[in-house]
């Protein structure tokens, strides 16, 4: 069985970046300390920035950066979450745009991708144990990271996986985040070889014998622009493929039965309308019209419900709407700087009633 649009469609060997074993934290980064951040010719890592790696809870090393803007006055700082399968360098373009408006950065690749800590020895495999682990890592990067070394006031940008990170951890992060913004946020699913229902049983049934650490396919192959449901931008979608060749480390292969079963666990209890009730934190959903990851009729129900957020429809664009054409991501950002207090006063007034 094929989910493609979960998958990245890519050779799935790939060397590990971070060495399982040794005591110290130097040992556990190995060479990586060499090199944290990676650039290609077409995606340059921004200037002024610190990167490393923190430690978990549970002894993981994950990678993150702090991106500074050139202000002399930070406006406050965007934590960025990422989808499956992202990694920093994705969001280099997207990190300038918000550098530029005054606001710092800070990200980190989650548990079992990109450059941080792999959760399996078939490192390629997309795993979770519990989907709780993600939101105590955003915790400890908020305690260890962004708390002592950023700018007030903080924000939430969670794009996909992010973004249901986001809203499962939403009730308990009051007194820290701002306001959030969530792109596409990954509640429900589509575009697949088989339905939602059949993909929740396999998995499920695979996660109760024991097998929870299979995929529920194998079968990979180069991206293809032609038929992607990510993105409608050519140029943006073969920097990303470049930056994967360059870089396989960074990539990841399908989701594992026990990722794929943990997330849908989250899915049902993050839209219930008592979760959704819970959360108080104002909250912009920005939602491809055409998003071939996740239903955009989810989406818009799941804005039904929230009475802290409020959908902004970008029609006509597809899942990733940060890598997506010009005319979809400027729509994109310009939500985001009317709702995030300071970014984009001046320019963005005439929607500054996003943030009421």
């Amino acid at each position: 069985m094929l989910l493609p649009a979960l998958f990245p469609r890519f050779p799935s060997r790939m060397p590990c970046a971070i060495p399982e074993g040794g005591s110290t934290q130097q040992r556990r980064i190995g060479k990586v300390m060499d090199q944290v951040l990676y650039s290609t010719p077409d995606n340059p890592a921004p200037e002024n920035r610190a990167e490393g790696f923190f430690e978990t809870h549970d002894g993981h090393q994950l990678r993150y950066a702090v991106f500074r803007s050139s202000g002399q006055v930070a406006k406050g700082t965007v934590v960025i979450l990422h989808g499956r399968n992202e990694y920093i360098e994705k969001y280099f373009e997207t990190i300038r745009d918000l550098t530029a408006r005054g606001l710092w950065v800070a990200t980190f690749d989650m548990r079992g991708q990109g450059g941080s800590q792999r959760l399996l020895k078939r490192r390629n495999h997309g795993h979770i144990r519990r989907f709780v682990d993600y939101e105590r890592d955003l915790d400890t990067f908020l305690e260890k990271v962004v708390l002592p070394d950023t700018r007030l006031p903080f924000y939430l940008l969670a794009h996909s996986t992010g973004g249901l990170i986001a809203l499962s951890a939403a009730p308990y992060l009051t007194t820290r985040i701002d306001r959030m913004v969530l792109s596409a946020p990954f509640i429900g699913l589509t575009g697949q070889a088989a339905s939602p229902r059949v993909i929740r049983t396999l998995a499920g049934t695979l996660n109760a014998v024991g097998l929870g650490f299979l995929p529920l396919t194998s079968n990979l192959k180069e991206p293809d622009f032609r038929d992607n449901p990510l993105t409608s931008d050519e140029r943006r979608f073969e920097r990303n493929v470049a930056m994967m060749k360059a870089h396989p480390e960074l990539t990841l292969g399908p989701p594992t039965a026990r990722w794929l079963t943990e997330a849908f666990r989250t899915m049902d209890r993050v839209t219930s309308p008592y979760h959704l009730f819970s959360i108080t934190i104002p909250t912009v959903i920005i939602a491809p019209t055409r998003d071939g990851v996740v239903p955009y009729t989810a989406q818009e129900r799941l804005s039904r419900y929230f009475r802290a957020g409020q959908l902004v429809p970008i029609n006509g664009a597809r899942h990733e709407i940060f890598q997506e054409r010009d005319i979809y991501r400027a729509a994109a950002l310009a939500a985001f700087h009317a709702f995030i207090p300071g970014s984009d006063a001046e320019e963005n007034q005439d929607v500054a009633a996003l943030g009421t």
